[in-house]
């Protein structure tokens, strides 16, 4: 698995909050569950969260480039922390909170499978844009699939689940899919997972290309840096 320090993600971090892109909600924003979370940057469009009990990944350049869309496809990975519990995470814990605080269920296969032919086309571009997400802490040995959704033909290996078991060796990818009323709109999102004790929140901002062209500048600096 791919891992960085955490002094790493921490300055990256620090330098594209300070540039004003991308980076944790506001402080007025904050709730008592994202207390003590740290959250971090990973590539132009890859964030990282983590608390005491969960970690999460988060890709979103497809969704960012999909502005308007009435779907947002996401790219996630998901373990536990060292020594939590084993759990599960069901479709109903996981939730998107747009720019003007809607929040958003995951949506169901069956609204998956009605919204196929947006769906398809927009699978196929993440399959050739979308930035690695495999940054998981050390030690995550048993790769798995984050299986809400599966394709037209379910295949064994493509099936559709409504849960996602995990331990503290597991590194968890997959997709997952919201049905967005407004259309994918410019600002700032939230991305939502419930544990089994706290929710792990991830920020992300759908930027537009001046602001996305600006933080990509900002953080191959801020690599470059890091690097020497």
């Amino acid at each position: 698995m791919k891992k960085r320090a955490v002094l790493r993600v921490v300055l990256a971090f620090a330098i594209a909050t300070a540039a004003g892109f991308g980076g944790l909600a506001s402080a007025g924003d904050e709730t008592a569950a994202q207390a003590g979370e740290k959250t971090g940057i990973e590539g132009q469009f890859v964030r990282v969260a983590e608390n005491n009990e969960g970690w999460v990944v988060l890709g979103y350049e497809t969704a960012n480039g999909s502005v308007k869309s009435k779907w947002m496809l996401l790219n996630v990975g998901i373990t536990l922390q060292n020594g939590v519990r084993d759990q599960k995470i069901t479709r109903e814990q996981v939730k998107l909170v747009t720019p003007d605080d809607q929040v958003i269920s995951m949506a169901t296969q069956q609204e998956y499978m009605s919204g196929f032919a947006t769906l398809d086309p927009m699978n196929a571009r993440a399959n050739i844009e979308s930035q690695s997400i495999n940054y998981f802490p050390a030690g995550r040995t048993r790769p798995c699939r984050i299986g809400f959704f599966g394709n037209m033909d379910q295949r064994v290996g493509n099936l559709s689940f409504d849960e996602v078991e995990l331990d503290d060796r597991s590194a968890c990818m997959g997709r997952v899919y919201f049905q967005v009323p407004d259309g994918i709109q410019y600002g700032q999102y939230n991305f939502d997972i419930q544990f089994a004790e706290s929710i792990v929140r991830v920020p992300f901002k759908i930027m537009t290309a001046e602001e996305a062209k600006q933080f990509e500048k900002e953080w191959k600096e801020a690599d470059k840096e890091h690097k020497k």
